[in-house]
């Protein structure tokens, strides 16, 4: 679970400092202010804090699934 919530962070910090460049542009260029950037913002949170726990429902099953097929092939 450690490695899973370092990697996410990591990712995290990549994308930002990435998008770094992208927050320098002249003023003019975008009629976005940061209010709208923040709403955005919070929209991602919501959608990764959603897809995490469906993704992480989809690996338990999948390792069910593999773990059963195993253990029927060992009492057979």
């Amino acid at each position: 679970m450690r490695t899973t919530l370092h990697r996410a962070v990591t990712a995290a910090v990549a994308t930002l400092v990435s998008a770094a460049p992208a927050f320098a542009a002249p003023a003019n260029s975008e009629p976005s202010g940061l209010l709208a950037w923040s709403f955005l913002g919070f929209c991602a949170v919501i959608v990764v804090a959603q897809v995490m726990p469906a993704l992480m429902m989809i690996v338990g099953a999948v390792k069910g699934l593999l773990s059963e097929g195993s253990e029927a092939k060992a009492h057979h």
